[in-house]
């Protein structure tokens, strides 16, 4: 049986959210971020092989050290939630499954980074 529906009306509400760019530029700049502060934080794991626990409290409590972890974690999990989020939606074909998946990605991502910015911040303040 023929539909009665007008191309429009199978369209309607399923075209572009007009956030594509949006999440492709914040990708490439935590991307971009990531290759930075990588490489710091392969510059600090070398620099403190062989350390003993005090030296690394005291480099890890560091003002700038500390800045530039958070800067990581904050990047890192934005940009492990955005391409998680691009899977799920690609792959993920079932509306409820795929929402699921969406929301438990973000809680997800939420989780690691307050925890790990707990750390580190617990590092810092030498608690």
């Amino acid at each position: 049986m023929k539909s009665m529906r007008t191309p429009l009306k199978k369209v309607r509400y399923l075209g572009s959210a007009k956030e594509g760019t949006d999440h492709f530029w914040k990708q490439r700049v935590t991307a971009v971020a990531n290759v930075f502060l990588g490489i710091f934080l392969v510059w600090l794991i070398v620099s403190l092989l062989g350390a003993d626990y005090t030296t690394v409290r005291q480099k890890l409590g560091n003002p700038l050290i500390a800045l530039a972890l958070l800067g990581l974690i904050l990047s890192g999990t934005i940009h492990m939630r955005l391409g998680m989020q691009t899977i799920i939606e690609d792959y993920v074909h079932e509306e409820g499954l795929k929402l699921a998946a969406l929301m438990l990605n973000t809680f997800f991502a939420i989780f690691i980074a307050l925890v790990s910015v707990f750390a580190i911040l617990k590092l810092s303040f030498g608690a």
